[in-house]
This record gives structure tokens, C-alpha cells and sequence, in this order.
């Protein structure tokens, strides 16, 4: 794998001299010049279609793309991660989400053990749990069957089921009502507790150290809700643990025979697949659960085999630093025409911002590059009434994901057709613009004139030359669903593989946390604190005036 500077690779330079020679093209003459750009900038997984051809490039500049991709090692490092290689470099692990739906047959080894049988034997574990929740078997301490489930964690033991569990609501097929609490904010608990009960609820307590800050607090007020209610020694019995800390979760009182275990080659933001996934094998059922494994799989394979040219997370990678290294595109945005996508865009903020925001190399060497972009994004039509006047006529490059399903289950007459027809207009309109011939020839048929007609022309021209990928599947099922995960998470790897990053360790986040450790007993008394810099001294000490 390579360990040069991505910028010293003459693949590099030449993708920036190629970048200046393509600031004064525009796509709609593009397409004017290519009839069969689509045919040409287009790749399909079974029913799963992405359209990049609406994207600032031509043949050549795919060509210097896959160059630099292969003079950054992106296949080696995939190869690696797919052989359980420690590439996990600041936290000397391997990185094998891959593995968690990977056939039980096909051998996986870490470290000359067959990681498939633990795999395999955790997921026995989640399935029949789930079947037993679901069946009504498994009950509370008082004998009735769960109604509501709350999973508590935080980040990707939150962020993945959460979205997961309701882009596939239409599968839970009667189950218990899946709930979600992660924030430490005791409002987002008190809501939910509010539309439960305590002897029908069942709390899944996601942590792999069982130590995390707010996950513990929040179950510990669960806890507390339930033993004053039924009593102390029927608390446990309304806990499951998703964890590695058996000690700490017995200290709890749940049994550690319902501690669902997973390993540190499992990143927080791919776990869904792993123990953490139990809150949606419960929602939707262990085979539905399966199928999203599945879709998983179908994604791996493809990322794993398919040359670069066809493989279309390394496409989605590589247009990524196209943007974001040579034309200074600092965010991208994620549009799902697909209102149980709702959360898709939050999940992917995680995926991408917490794998790829970092600035130094794997070696510890600073970083003279752009590394990971802003993700955000909202479902259409909402994000047309919102923020796509800032992508379409703003002085920021944007470029922007469109996704869609060909089918929706939702019926009500035109409703999807009207959907649809956004997703397809608005990245042509993105790609066209509109002229100032043809916006003068539109506001003269309106009867505008003159004045008014001069005046009206700087407002409502668009400039176009907006870049864009479509993703339309046939419809959103758990397997759809899977694919779509897992062709970000390649696509964040591909992207860290030429940023020469760390995609999967997140020190960033440890700072914040030490220092909240540090101020958390401060708060206690009433004395105003000079331990900190005079801004955090004086926020805390009008805090305690306040309170």
C-alpha cells in the first residue's frame, strides 16, 4: 500500500492539471457532445442503478481517477481488509464488518482463527431472542409479552438501528414498538418512558465496555423506572446487554447469558450488522434481518471483485476527492426521495465525517489536503423548501446524491409519481441551469418588458453545472437496504484509502469527553470554578446562577 503523499503521485498532478483544463466546461455541453453519456457513466447491481453521469467529468478524468486510485493502493487496502489485516493502524486492529455477513462457510481469519463460528454463533443468539420477543415467549417478570422495545446507546450503537428500523417499518409485521434513546438529555428518556409501561417494556442496553457515559446514565433512570414500579429483583428481567464487559453487565443485573458479545475489529458506525443490529432483527424479524445481511454481502461482493471501472463504490469514492481535492467542494449532500430514508442522511454524517475527519496520515504525518466533507442532507421535497436554493444558485460547488426507490408501498394515488418526478428534475435542472437566452425568451412570453424584464434576469438565472448522482432501486426492502449501507461504507473507505487516512479509528471524540469527565463534580457545589479557561469559567459560573 502506498505511503506517499497522495499529492506527490504524478496520477495526482496530473487530475489537477486536468481540473484547470475542465473549469470552463459545461455538463449540458457535455451531454450535447455524448449521446450515450448515460450507457457510458453508468453501473447497475441487479436492479440497483447509479447515474453518474451527470458529474463534472469525462472519460479522461475517470481514467486519471482510477489511476490515482491504483497508484494509492485503494485495491491492496481493500484486499487487506477483506484478509483481516490490522488496518486499523493508531489502534493496531483489524477492520471486519465484512465479516459479520459474510457466508459462515467461506472462512474468515484473524489472527489464524476462523472468525465465522463466533459470527455465526452470535447471530443463532440474536435470532432466536428475537423470535422469542417477537412470539411473545420471552416476557417480563410479571408474565406479559413486550410491547414496547427501547434501545439505548449512543452513536453508531444508535445512529445505524435507528435508521435501519424505520426504513423497514413496513416489515415489522406486528412486532413489539421499537423506541430509540441516545441522547443524555433526560427529555428524550422521559418521552419515551412516558408512552411505555414497565411490565411489558424491554430495554437493550448497547455498550461494548458497558462504561460509556450516556448510555449508562440513561439506563440506569430506565432501571430505576422499572424497580420502582416492579420491584428490585424483577428489574434485570427487563434488560438485555449488548457488550464485551460480562462483569459489568451482571453488576447491572442482567444475566449474562442475554449479553449479546462483539469484537474490536467492529467499529461503532458499521455495527449494525453485529449484536447491535438485535433492536431491528427484534423490529422486523430475524430473517428480514438476514436479508439486510444479505444486501451486505451482495455489496462486498461486488466492492471486492468488480474491476474499478465498474465498481461503484470506488466511482462514488473517487468523485468524492474529485470534488472535494480539485475543486474545493467542502460538503456533500445525501437526498433520499424516500421519506423512510428520513434518517439516512444522519447515519451517513456519522459514517463519513467520524471515519474521514482527520488530518494526519496512517504514518501520524500532517495532512496538506482536504480529507472528509460536510454531509447533510434532508428527504426531497422536504430539502427543496429548505436548503437546495444554496446548491442550485449559491456560490458553494455542492455536489449531491439523489435516491430513490421505483416503488413505494405507501399507495395514495399520485403521490409517489409526483415524488419521482422531483427526483428526476432536480438533477437535471442541477446539470442544465437555465440561460440567459432562455430565461429572456420564458420572462417575454410572460408579458415582462423592459425594466422589469432587466431586472428580474439577474435573480432567476441558473447557472447549472451542478454535479449529481442518481441511485434508484425497485423498491426499499431489508436487502435494498443493505446494499445502500454498504455502498457507503466502501465509499468512505475508498476515500480514506487515497487521503492515506485512518478511516476507522475516531480519536476526536475523546477530548470532549475528558474534559466533560472533569467539569461533571464541578457543577455539584455552588462555588463558581477557576480551574478553566475564563470563557468556560464564566459559562459555568452563570449556569449555576440559573439553575
Amino acid at each position: 500500500m502506498a505511503d506517499t503523499a497522495p499529492t506527490a503521485l504524478p496520477a495526482w498532478k496530473a487530475l489537477a492539471r486536468h481540473a484547470e483544463a475542465m473549469r470552463g466546461m459545461h455538463m449540458r455541453d457535455l451531454f450535447a457532445a455524448e449521446s450515450d453519456r448515460f450507457r457510458r457513466f453508468s453501473v447497475m447491481l441487479d436492479d440497483l442503478l447509479l447515474d453518474y453521469s451527470k458529474n463534472r467529468m469525462t472519460a479522461e478524468t475517470m481514467r486519471l481517477l482510477f489511476d490515482l486510485a491504483r497508484a494509492s493502493g485503494v485495491e491492496q487496502h481493500r484486499d487487506a481488509m477483506f484478509a483481516a489485516e490490522r488496518i486499523n493502524t493508531s489502534e493496531n486492529r483489524a477492520v471486519l464488518h465484512v465479516a459479520l455477513r459474510a457466508r459462515r462457510d467461506r472462512p474468515i481469519k484473524f489472527d489464524g482463527k476462523d472468525v465465522m463460528a463466533e459470527v455465526g454463533r452470535v447471530l443463532d443468539q440474536m435470532k432466536a431472542f428475537a423470535g422469542a420477543v417477537r412470539a411473545g415467549t420471552r416476557r417480563g417478570s410479571g408474565g406479559q409479552s413486550f410491547a414496547d422495545v427501547v434501545n439505548i446507546g449512543i452513536g453508531g450503537s444508535d445512529l445505524g438501528p435507528a435508521m435501519a428500523v424505520e426504513a423497514l417499518a413496513p416489515f415489522r409485521g406486528g412486532g413489539p414498538t421499537p423506541h430509540f434513546v441516545s441522547n443524555v438529555d433526560g427529555t428524550a428518556l422521559r418521552a419515551t418512558l412516558e408512552r411505555c409501561h414497565p411490565e411489558s417494556t424491554l430495554f437493550i442496553v448497547a455498550s461494548k465496555t458497558f462504561t460509556t457515559q450516556e448510555t449508562l446514565a440513561n439506563a440506569m433512570s430506565a432501571r430505576a423506572w422499572v424497580a420502582e414500579a416492579l420491584g428490585e429483583r424483577a428489574a434485570g428481567r427487563h434488560f438485555v446487554a449488548l457488550s464485551t464487559n460480562k462483569d459489568a453487565v451482571a453488576a447491572f443485573g442482567i444475566d449474562p447469558a442475554e449479553m449479546f458479545p462483539f469484537w474490536d475489529w467492529v467499529g461503532g458506525r458499521y455495527s449494525l450488522w453485529s449484536a447491535i443490529g438485535l433492536s431491528i432483527a427484534i423490529a422486523i424479524g430475524f430473517d428480514n434481518f438476514a436479508a439486510l445481511l444479505e444486501g451486505g454481502r451482495d455489496m462486498d461482493e461486488h466492492f471486492r471483485t468488480a474491476p474499478l471501472e465498474a465498481n461503484m463504490p470506488a466511482i462514488l469514492g473517487l468523485l468524492s476527492v474529485w470534488y472535494g481535492n480539485f475543486w474545493d467542494a467542502a460538503a456533500q449532500a445525501i437526498l433520499p426521495y424516500d421519506q423512510r430514508l428520513a434518517r439516512f442522511p444522519a447515519f451517513l454524517q456519522q459514517m463519513e465525517m467520524e471515519s474521514n475527519g482527520k488530518s494526519v496520515t496512517r504514518n501520524g504525518k500532517p495532512v496538506a489536503w482536504q480529507t472528509g466533507p460536510v454531509i447533510f442532507g434532508e428527504p426531497g421535497t422536504n430539502g427543496q423548501h429548505a436548503f437546495y436554493q444554496l446548491i442550485h444558485q449559491g456560490t458553494r460547488l455542492i455536489p449531491a446524491d439523489f435516491i430513490a426507490g421505483a416503488r413505494n408501498p405507501a399507495g395514495l394515488g399520485e403521490h409517489h409519481a409526483m415524488l419521482l418526478a422531483n427526483f428526476f428534475a432536480q438533477p437535471e435542472a442541477l446539470m442544465r441551469g437555465k440561460t440567459e437566452a432562455e430565461l429572456r425568451a420564458e420572462l417575454a412570453a410572460k408579458g415582462l418588458a423592459g425594466k422589469a424584464l432587466e431586472a428580474a434576469v439577474p435573480h432567476r438565472l441558473f447557472a447549472g453545472n451542478r454535479p449529481t448522482n442518481s441511485i434508484l432501486y425497485r423498491t426499499l426492502d431489508p436487502r435494498t437496504l443493505g446494499r445502500l449501507v454498504a455502498l457507503y461504507e466502501h465509499k468512505t473507505f475508498v476515500e480514506g484509502a487515497v487521503w492515506q487516512i485512518d478511516s476507522f479509528d475516531q480519536w476526536g471524540v475523546e477530548l470532549g469527553k475528558q474534559l466533560a469527565g472533569a467539569i461533571l463534580p464541578e457543577l455539584a457545589g455552588p462555588e463558581p470554578p477557576a480551574s478553566h479557561d475564563s470563557s468556560t469559567n464564566g459559562v459555568i459560573a452563570h449556569y449555576k446562577k440559573l439553575r
